[in-house]
């Protein structure tokens, strides 16, 4: 259907692609422009249009001066963000875990896997991750390829660079800072729900996505650019053309829809539209685009996000899942996107959750967005995120299939089976997690705890697999610090055994799961052994005091008061009081 094309800034590349730290020194534009084009130079060394882990390995280490640990970290960051599917994530985690040290993961990650077939030049990969797309419709000598890539540790190689440009997001303007929208502090200032403040969360404000990409366009485009386009100077000039293939990896970025129609298509499929090549710039000819009115037109109908988190704080369906009972409660505020769009994760916001248990298992969070903000003294149970200023809290999440990130909170405990966990700017919080990669202590980390993952419920191993997470590897106790704190393994530690207990999820369901997956590490699993043990010579001893009826009723009685000031001192009596369900004209809704 012809009508106007509308564009608009894909969520995931900055809300789960865009590291939340300034990126290195040398991850520029200018350096970026430079490993692009000695990628295209050795395409046949496994650079372009894939790129491999060593030929990445070698760029990112040799020319822009990463240690392998990063490098490695942004590799592994945009695999994760595009796929690959759940059964291919457990295949290569059986792959790693079989790896008996550093020399031998390392070797695993630098095989060449042939693949089934060959791709074709100009086939874009699948813009969500999501299967092979589908031809652009008048193109018929583009030839798309399902290729058997099955473990293969490579990238697209412009998409890739494009992730790479995203870092930019967090790097400090020393212009915005002497104007004081922007100083890096281990506080640094973190956004209200209303979008508003302009020192916010930049992983989940759309309006600065849309801003950068405002702002950073034709520095993207030309780094999309065959070198016999580009200047000596690596710059474009008015008769540049960008190939089909440039702007298919754009679509890693943008996407749209035509008219009101509803349907969400790639960017490169909506700029093969006939209606559009006079506006684009397109030839059939060529198969290329004139640079500046590509530019032109992206810039005409780049618009805000109307799946984002703006449109689903202004016009999301609300959900009443926590209780509305008179006092602080009422401030409690949970939406969640109100267009659901296939392919489209759903975003599913809650604020000021205020000395409650919140328990959720429902279709909404199925693979959404899931932000948690300034919620107080509560315990939320999410079994299907960015948590972000809160405090004194416990959250229990399932398993997540991408990254967790946890900013600018205190005292709250984290018990999550995630595929990546980042901190920043967080005080005296304790994680319990089960995760095949690194946990990244990012700036502003005090007091950190890391403990094993320690609790189930019945459908959680089935949750693992349908998100592609196995029980190994499992790096919880090897965090990994970014930036800010350099060296300092001081910021964290590992909670000492004696300090551990098991984590009991406090509600009935169906399913398989009846113990913690993969078990606990043996120091641990002693621990809670010598403490059953000292309960067992308790109860003997209670057993053969020989006390009478009545001195046993005495002593019961005196147990209970002793327990019941425990739990008043330690503030679980707010715990086991909000397990009780709620009366009936206060009852969490559905949803």
């Amino acid at each position: 259907a012809a009508g106007p094309v509308r564009l608009w800034v894909r969520t995931e590349p900055f809300l789960v692609g865009a590291l939340p730290a300034p990126p290195p020194a040398r991850l520029t534009p200018h350096y970026l422009r430079k490993a692009a084009a000695y990628a295209r130079a050795r395409a046949d060394q496994g650079c372009f249009p894939r790129l491999r882990w060593p030929c990445w390995r070698h760029i990112a280490c040799g020319k822009l001066q990463l240690s392998r640990d990063i490098a490695w970290l942004y590799f592994e960051l945009f695999r994760g963000l595009l796929g690959p599917a759940p059964p291919l994530r457990l295949r290569w985690a059986d792959a790693e875990a079989a790896c008996a040290n550093a020399e031998e993961l390392e070797r695993e990650r630098s095989k060449a896997r042939a693949r089934s077939r060959p791709q074709a030049r100009g086939a874009p990969e699948p813009a969500r991750g999501t299967g092979t797309p589908t031809p652009p419709k008048g193109e018929p000598g583009l030839t798309l390829v399902c290729l058997s890539r099955a473990l293969q540790l490579s990238v697209d190689t412009l998409q890739f660079l494009l992730f790479l440009y995203v870092q930019q997001l967090h790097k400090v303007s020393l212009r915005r800072s002497l104007l004081g929208d922007e100083w890096p502090s281990p506080r640094t200032k973190s956004p209200s729900l209303t979008g508003k403040s302009a020192g916010g969360n930049k992983n989940w404000n759309d309006q600065e996505h849309l801003a950068f990409v405002q702002s950073h366009l034709l520095d993207m485009l030309e780094l999309l650019l065959e070198p016999e386009q580009l200047s000596a100077s690596s710059h474009s000039s008015c008769s540049s053309l960008v190939s089909l293939e440039a702007v298919c990896a754009l679509s890693f970025l943008l996407e749209g829809t035509v008219s009101n129609s509803g349907s969400v298509w790639p960017l490169h499929e909506l700029a093969l539209r006939q209606p559009c090549h006079s506006h684009n710039g397109y030839s059939k000819v060529s198969r290329t685009f004139s640079l500046p009115k590509l530019e032109s037109w992206l810039r005409s109908c780049l618009t805000a996000n109307p799946l984002g988190m703006s449109v689903c704080l202004k016009a999301g369906k609300k959900l009443a899942w926590a209780q509305q009972v008179e006092g602080t409660t009422r401030r409690a505020k949970i939406a969640c996107s109100a267009r659901v769009v296939p392919g489209v994760s759903p975003m599913v916001i809650m604020s000021q959750v205020y000395r409650q248990t919140l328990a959720k298992s429902s279709d909404t969070l199925l693979r959404a967005h899931i932000r948690i903000h300034r919620c107080n003294e509560s315990f939320i149970y999410l079994l299907s995120v960015t948590i972000e200023k809160c405090r004194n809290s416990t959250f229990v999440l399932g398993p997540v299939e991408t990254s967790v990130h946890v900013q600018s909170c205190d005292n709250v405990r984290v018990i999550v089976v995630c595929h990546r966990l980042s901190l920043s700017s967080t005080t005296g919080c304790t994680f319990h997690t089960l995760t095949p990669t690194q946990p990244l202590i990012l700036s502003g980390n005090q007091a950190i705890s890391f403990a094993p993952f320690h609790t189930h419920y019945p459908m959680l191993e089935d949750h693992m697999a349908q998100v592609g997470l196995a029980t190994l590897p499992n790096y919880w106790d090897s965090p990994m610090l970014v930036c800010g704190d350099g060296g300092d393994t001081g910021v964290f530690r590992l909670l000492p055994p004696s300090d551990f207990y098991p984590f009991v999820v406090p509600f009935e369901m169906e399913g398989d799961t009846t113990e913690t997956p993969g078990g606990l590490p043996k120091e641990y699993q002693e621990a809670l052994r010598q403490r059953e043990q000292k309960v067992q010579v308790w109860q003997r001893m209670v057993k053969e005091a020989g006390l009478t009826r009545d001195q046993r009723k005495q002593f019961q009685t005196l147990v209970e008061n002793k327990f019941y000031e425990w739990l008043v001192q330690t503030g679980n009596r707010q715990q086991l009081d909000s397990l009780v369900p709620p009366a009936l004209g206060s009852k969490q809704a559905a949803g």
